[in-house]
C-alpha cells in the first residue's frame, strides 16, 4: 500500500469541492494518506478553476509558493487538476517546469497512476473529455460534517458565448437518480444536515423519464429532515414542475440561484443565454407566487463585449425590479476558445470597473433593505461553524441562505435553532438569542397547479 501523503488545495466553485472529494476517494482507495500541511506532503495537488482570469492568476501565485518548497524537497510532486489543467495544459508543462502532472475533470481515475509515474520522474498529462464519465461508482471521501456536495451531473450543453465549461468539462451527462438518492441516504444516516446538488446547469438533469424535479423530490423524501439545496439553475429550464416541487417539500430550501447575467435582451442574445428578460421576470414572479418566502440570488457580468451605457442601465433596472437577496457580480473576463473571445474585449477596463461598482452599490443597498426587514423576526438557522471573528459565537444559515451570527446559548454545531434577529447589514444577520429545536419530517401543503 502507498503511504505517500497528499495535500490538496481547491479553488473555484462547489463543483470543484465535490471533484476534490472524488479525487480523495480514488486516492484513499489506492492507499494514499492526506495532510493539511503542504510542507509535510509528498504530493501537492491544486484543483483549479478557469472561469475567470483572476482565478488562474491565483493558481500561478500558488505554484510560486510550491516552487519554494520543492527547492528544499526536490522529490515533491506537483499536480494541476480540473478546468485550468485542460485549458492550459501546454503552457503549464512548458513554462511552469515545476508541474509534474496535469489531470482534467474526466480523468480523475488515473490520478494514482500518474502520481506513481511522477514519483519516478515521469511527467504526465491526462485531459481527455468524456461523453459518459460521471464517477457514479466512486465513493467520495468525506469527513463527518454538516454539509455535503453531490455532483448530480457533469458538463454543459448550453454553450454560453462567454463560458469555457463545455470545453473544460465537456458535454452534459447525468448520474442515475437512484445512485444519488442512495448517496444522500448514506449522508443522512451519517448525520449530515444539508446536501447541495450540483451541476453546471442542474435543472437540465435527466435520467431516462426522470427530470431534476423528480430527483429533487426523491432526495427530499429520502432525507426528510435534511436541508436540500441545489445550484446552478438556468432560466430556460426553470420549469413550473420544479417550482411546485420546491414548494411541496419543507426540507427543500426556499433559495434559488438564478443567473441573469445581463438585463439587456441584446446582450443576452450575444451571450447565447436562450431566454429574454421578460421570460426571466415571469419565472421569478411565478416562483414568488408559489413558494412562500422564496429568496433569489443571481450572477451578473459587467462590460460584456459591445455593452453600451443603455445596456448597463437595463441591468440596474432588473436589479431594482427583482430585488435579489444577493448576487455574484463580476467584470467580463475574456476566455480563449469561447465565441465571446472572437467578439473582442471592447469595453475599456475603467468603464467595466465603474459599471461593476454601480451594480455592487445598488445590490448592497437592496440586500441591506431586505435584511433590515428581518430585525425583530425569528428565523430558523442551521448552526454550521464558529464565527470567524469569535469562538464565543456561531455562524449558521437560514433556509433562504442568509448568514446568521448567533450566541452559543447551549447550542452545538449541527443544531437547528430559532434565532431572533436584532441587527443586520447587507451580508449578515445578527441574533441576540437562539433556541434549539428538533427537526421533524414534514411535508408542506401542496399547491394547486394553475
Amino acid at each position: 500500500m502507498n503511504k505517500q501523503k497528499i495535500y490538496i488545495e481547491t479553488y473555484g466553485c462547489q463543483m470543484n469541492l465535490a471533484d476534490t472529494e472524488i479525487v480523495q476517494g480514488v486516492l484513499k482507495k489506492n492507499g494514499y494518506e492526506f495532510t493539511n500541511e503542504a510542507e509535510q506532503a509528498d504530493v501537492v495537488l491544486i484543483n483549479t478553476c478557469a472561469i475567470r482570469e483572476h482565478a488562474e492568476e491565483r493558481i500561478y501565485g500558488r505554484l510560486g509558493a510550491f516552487r519554494a518548497i520543492k527547492k528544499h524537497k526536490p522529490n515533491l510532486v506537483v499536480g494541476i487538476l480540473g478546468c485550468m489543467a485542460e485549458r492550459l495544459r501546454s503552457k503549464l508543462i512548458e513554462e511552469e517546469k515545476i508541474v509534474d502532472l496535469i489531470v482534467g475533470p474526466d480523468e480523475y481515475r488515473r490520478v494514482p497512476e500518474l502520481i506513481d509515474n511522477a514519483l519516478i520522474g515521469e511527467k504526465g498529462i491526462a485531459v481527455r473529455l468524456s461523453r459518459t464519465e460521471t464517477y457514479d461508482d466512486i465513493e467520495p471521501y468525506r469527513e463527518d460534517g454538516i454539509s455535503a456536495w453531490i455532483a448530480v451531473m457533469r458538463g454543459c450543453d448550453k454553450f454560453c458565448t462567454f463560458c469555457v465549461v463545455p470545453f473544460t468539462r465537456g458535454r452534459e451527462r447525468s448520474r442515475p437518480l437512484q445512485s444519488i438518492v442512495n448517496e444522500v441516504k448514506s449522508l443522512y444516516e451519517r448525520g449530515f444536515k444539508e446536501v447541495n446538488l450540483l451541476g453546471q446547469n442542474v435543472n437540465s438533469y435527466r435520467d431516462g423519464e426522470y427530470d431534476f424535479a423528480d430527483l429533487l423530490s426523491a432526495v427530499a423524501k429520502a432525507a426528510p429532515t435534511m436541508r436540500i439545496r441545489f445550484t446552478t439553475s438556468h432560466p430556460q429550464d426553470f420549469s413550473d414542475k420544479l417550482i411546485y416541487t420546491i414548494a411541496e417539500h419543507e426540507n427543500i430550501c426556499n433559495y434559488i440561484h438564478l443567473p441573469i447575467q445581463s438585463g439587456s435582451n441584446r446582450i443576452l442574445e450575444l451571450m447565447n443565454r436562450t431566454y429574454t428578460v421578460e421570460h426571466y421576470l415571469e419565472r421569478i414572479e411565478k416562483a414568488r407566487k408559489i413558494i412562500p418566502g422564496v429568496s433569489f440570488s443571481t450572477d451578473i457580468i459587467a462590460g460584456f463585449p459591445t455593452e453600451t451605457e443603455e445596456d448597463h442601465k437595463m441591468t440596474l433596472e432588473v436589479l431594482k425590479e427583482v430585488r435579489y437577496d444577493g448576487a455574484f457580480m463580476f467584470k467580463y473576463s475574456a476566455r480563449e476558445r469561447t465565441k465571446a473571445w472572437e467578439m473582442g474585449d471592447d469595453v475599456p477596463d475603467e468603464v467595466k470597473t465603474r459599471r461593476l461598482n454601480e451594480i455592487i452599490e445598488l445590490q448592497q443597498k437592496i440586500s441591506y433593505e431586505i435584511n433590515q426587514e428581518l430585525i425583530g423576526k425569528q428565523v430558523e438557522v442551521l448552526v454550521e461553524d464558529f464565527s470567524k471573528k469569535s469562538k464565543d459565537f456561531y455562524m449558521g444559515r437560514t433556509d433562504t441562505n442568509k448568514i446568521v451570527i448567533l450566541p452559543k446559548d447551549g447550542l452545538e454545531i449541527g443544531d437547528y435553532c430559532i434565532a431572533t434577529i436584532v441587527r443586520a447589514n447587507s451580508a449578515t444577520l445578527f441574533a441576540e438569542k437562539a433556541e434549539k429545536i428538533e427537526k421533524l419530517p414534514v411535508l408542506q401543503n401542496t399547491y394547486e397547479k394553475n
